[in-house]
């Protein structure tokens, strides 16, 4: 169980990952550094949109304010665009000194040694909860650290379902009484409101299922973990309510983009991580959204874990550690950013960071669910296998396709299993 009030005396006496980071630094010799009159110029690059853009900034400018010696050269794209740069980037050998990271990414990267091993470098993890960090490592070395945290959960508008005469749910459901409330409010949404969108065709709604049944998603070889009997019973969790109103269709979901069906208004539900609160309540207008659990069939294991929500990398060829490393440090660990961000990144990670930020109104909903589900968390996911990036992509497209009618469960089983055997082949 995580315990955020009191993991700093854990953290400090048992996590030898924290000490390493914490006391291991890149002397000032081996690393270019500037003065103040000379500052040196570091690049710094993430994804996100002009909310994100504007925070980051800030926190740019009172980074810079603080480390006169150290100019920082921002520049951000939307998530799909991201990516498409940074392997043009890394095929050149040309990425930028520190740059915002996904999970996903963590491992396809790190393994090809285009990513600085922060072992090397000064940047302060005592504040971080010891089950957090190995989200970050790969084979013993820290290539990321978690900016923030956040978790999966069922997001329900309660005015929605009030004007149905539907109770609001406590989070304490299997999937059988899941799917009962999505077919409930499809019924009564008289074809204007659906229940929600299909879970099941979401990667890490079906790595929580594998984790409540004890099933790894991959081996510690690279290898899938689960078998396509797995998967096919995942994917028939709601056979029976696709082309009813528990479930908007896909071609309606694909009209709506780049907005959701949960911020269209067209469902009354979503399942997805905490921190996108912010996001539906401006694109949905609601005047309030509320959080509970995941479904279940094992009320003790609800297979929830906090994931890194993004991770602050460097470039291995960067010219300028110790510069890259004191931004990482700030960016993840200052109270001030902590106040910039709120938990527009998730939940700040560093408890330093996290204790000097004050959460109100939507910010204070996410923490708050976050700590409601502490007893049920374990630890986070190491990264992904290489390539997972694509695999995640090619789940949705199949789950897609499945929905649309186009294949069948077993043919969509067939279909992904060979993609993802294909990519680890190829990536051996």
């Amino acid at each position: 169980m995580i315990d955020r009030r009191n993991f700093l005396t854990t953290v400090a006496l048992g996590t030898a990952s924290a000490a390493f980071l914490s006391a291991c630094g890149q002397s000032s010799s081996s690393s270019k550094t500037g003065s103040a009159e000379n500052p040196v110029t570091i690049t710094y690059t993430w994804w996100g949109n002009d909310d994100r853009a504007e925070r980051t900034r800030k926190a740019i400018a009172l980074f810079e304010s603080k480390n006169p010696d150290v100019k920082v050269n921002g520049n951000f794209t939307d998530f799909a665009g991201y990516w498409q740069k940074r392997a043009t980037e890394a095929a050149g050998g040309g990425l930028p000194d520190v740059m915002q990271w996904d999970l996903s990414y963590l491992r396809d990267y790190g393994q090809r040694n285009q990513l600085l091993d922060l072992g090397t470098v000064k940047i302060n993890t005592d504040a971080f909860d010891k089950s957090l960090l190995p989200s970050g490592q790969i084979r013993g070395k820290t290539y990321g650290i978690p900016t923030s945290t956040n978790a999966f959960a069922v997001y329900y508008d309660p005015a929605k379902l009030k004007a149905m005469g539907i109770a609001e749910p406590d989070g304490t459901w299997n999937y059988k009484e899941f799917n009962s409330f999505l077919a409930e409010v499809g019924q009564k949404g008289n074809g204007t409101l659906f229940g929600g969108t299909d879970y099941t065709g979401v990667w890490w709604m079906f790595n929580i299922w594998l984790r409540q049944n004890n099933i790894q998603a991959f081996t510690d070889e690279g290898k899938l973990g689960f078998s396509k009997d797995d998967l096919k019973k995942w994917w028939n969790t709601t056979a029976q309510l696709r082309g009813t109103p528990a479930i908007v269709g896909e071609d309606k979901t694909t009209q709506l983009l780049p907005k959701s069906p949960f911020g269209s208004n067209v469902t009354a539900t979503e399942v997805t991580w905490d921190n996108f609160m912010a996001g539906y309540l401006g694109d949905s207008g609601a005047k309030e959204l509320k959080l509970v659990p995941v479904p279940s069939d094992n009320s003790d294991n609800l297979g929830l874990f906090l994931k890194p929500s993004m991770l602050m990398v460097a470039s291995a060829k960067t010219k300028y550690k110790d510069a890259a490393a004191r931004f990482i440090d700030f960016m993840v660990n200052d109270p001030e950013v902590g106040q910039i961000f709120k938990t527009s990144r998730g939940v700040p990670a560093s408890k330093t960071q996290r204790d000097g930020t004050t959460f109100e109104g939507t910010d204070k909903l996410v923490v708050d669910y976050e700590k409601s589900i502490e007893k049920y968390l374990k630890d986070a996911p190491e990264p992904p296998i290489v390539g997972f990036g694509t695999l995640e992509s090619s789940f949705k497209r199949v789950s897609s396709d499945l929905n649309y009618g186009k294949l069948t469960i077993d043919g969509a089983a067939d279909a992904w299993f060979k993609e993802a055997e294909d990519l680890i082949k190829q990536n051996a």
